[in-house]
């Protein structure tokens, strides 16, 4: 009889321990996997949407200015 209530507690503590502990886990952790998702397919829309050709405007302005950047040394 002693082993039977024993076994019970045993099963008991091990059910709280996955229903409690470990399912919230993860499912949380497949919530933050799908927000992760949708902000990186944000980003990518966001990013195609606005700056489709921003390498050729970069090579336009270095070639009208030169390579050469002059500067003056500043002394304290």
């Amino acid at each position: 009889m002693l082993k039977i209530i024993l076994w019970g507690c045993v099963l008991y503590l091990l059910y709280k321990f996955v229903f409690d502990l470990v399912v919230p886990i993860g499912k949380a952790t497949s919530q933050m996997k799908q927000k992760i998702n949708a902000m990186q397919q944000e980003e990518q829309q966001f990013s195609s949407n606005n700056h489709p050709s921003t390498s050729s405007t970069k090579n336009n302005a270095s070639n009208e200015e030169g390579d050469y950047i002059d500067f003056e040394e500043l002394k304290k």
